[in-house]
């Protein structure tokens, strides 16, 4: 049998650094790696995407990658493909498609289809937005994007996300990654397939039987230091905990445009001493800052789709403190503490819970990588992708046969 060819279509991709790039870098060497012989079947995958290579070796990924195609190019390769993957609502891929008439699957790692900018975050307010475009008052997505793009390409934005969600109406199937996302959304024929990721069952032993891991505790932020992060909030409550007196460090592990100012509100806080800002790092050096931490802080006020950094410390057995809000909550569960997202004080009584309790942090620890282990691995993200695709180029289930051969 042929293999089946998957065209997977990301707007943005390495060397780009983030949740959805990740995403198709895992899928593509997921379906890449070997042979699906219990789907009976063999996947061909190709990612492309408008994100040029810079110095990135794409050799090494495992899979076939095209950049910067033409659009001739792009018809060609869509045509020839079994079911196309869109990382996002894509549009012209998604038109090309729709035209072509190939089974789409959309996976939707954020808004688009039901908001202007994708983020369901409104401004200037910078609060949750409670769902405008789905409830037809186009005049608040107007302001709220003329806040930060002007009027004119706010006009463009609204425009454009009517044909958007059209066509994400008449997709094969959309895939959301949370079941938050899935309610926001309100799309026809949606299926949740939450992010996976590799195990890190040896980095985390490594972890646990470290001497490093003594008081004071250390409580760390990994990600983009932007402002939709609520990052504020985190040294608000550093300072409850100095003034209470209790002895603690606070890591902020990354970069971006907030750290000049969170770099202010440390010292205006008189926190110099407990705070340290990393900057961007990987590989060894960021697993050398992490090495001591004993929780992450998630304190997100916009409605996080999932929670890729939070499924990443969970799979290494690490406590989660994170906002009730969105896919992030729905993601850490009960095997993490949480809290209302924007609420400084809410926050410092969890990190009082786990500074006045350490044993705490290997209880929430082994619970969130038990979680994670049985909902976000690779292997599952990868095998319900390869179901989908057999179900949609119209491929028999070989676990169907084999229970009806004689």
């Amino acid at each position: 049998m042929s293999p089946m060819k998957i065209l997977i279509y990301t707007h943005s991709f390495a060397p780009i650094i983030g949740g959805a790039e990740r995403y198709v870098v895992l899928l593509g060497q997921g379906l890449s790696s070997h042979t699906h012989s219990e789907a009976g079947i063999d996947v061909e995958v190709t990612v492309v995407t408008p994100t040029p290579s810079g110095n990135f070796d794409d050799s090494k990924l495992g899979f076939r990658v095209v950049r910067q195609p033409k659009l001739s190019t792009l018809v060609a390769l869509i045509w020839k493909s079994d079911v196309v993957q869109l990382a996002g609502p894509c549009f012209l891929p998604l038109l090309v498609a729709w035209l072509l008439r190939k089974p789409i699957v959309v996976e939707h790692h954020g808004y688009p289809p039901a908001c202007p900018n994708g983020l369901l975050f409104y401004e200037p307010s910078k609060a949750v937005c409670p769902g405008y475009f789905l409830a037809r008052r186009y005049d608040k997505c107007l302001r709220c994007n003329a806040c930060t793009e002007g009027w004119l390409k706010s006009v463009r934005m609204l425009f454009l996300t009517f044909p958007r969600r059209w066509l994400c109406q008449h997709v094969a199937v959309n895939a959301p990654i949370s079941e938050h996302v899935r309610l926001r959304l309100k799309l026809p024929r949606s299926q949740v397939i939450y992010y996976g990721i590799p195990d890190a069952s040896a980095e985390r032993e490594s972890r646990l039987i470290t001497p490093s891991n003594v008081p004071p505790p250390c409580f760390a932020y990994v990600g983009r230091l932007v402002s939709l992060k609520g990052l504020p909030s985190i040294l608000e409550a550093a300072k409850s905990l100095q003034m209470d007196g209790y002895a603690f460090r606070l890591k902020f592990v990354g970069d971006g445009p907030e750290q000049p100012e969170l770099r202010r509100l440390t010292e205006k806080l008189d926190l110099g001493k407990y705070v340290e800002f990393t900057g961007f790092i990987t590989g060894t050096a960021a697993q050398a800052a992490m090495h001591d931490v004993a929780a992450v802080l998630m304190p997100s006020v916009w409605e996080e789709t999932a929670g890729l950094a939070a499924i990443e410390q969970m799979m290494r057995g690490r406590l989660v403190i994170a906002s009730d809000i969105g896919g992030l909550g729905e993601v850490v569960g009960d095997c993490g503490l949480l809290f209302p997202a924007g609420n400084a004080k809410a926050l410092a009584q969890c990190m009082m819970r786990v500074l006045d309790n350490p044993e705490i942090i290997a209880q929430y620890g082994a619970a969130a990588r038990r979680r994670a282990v049985g909902l976000f691995s690779q292997q599952r993200m990868v095998k319900e992708h390869v179901d989908l695709y057999r179900r949609l180029a119209g491929l028999p289930d070989p676990g169907h046969e084999s229970r009806c051969r004689p």
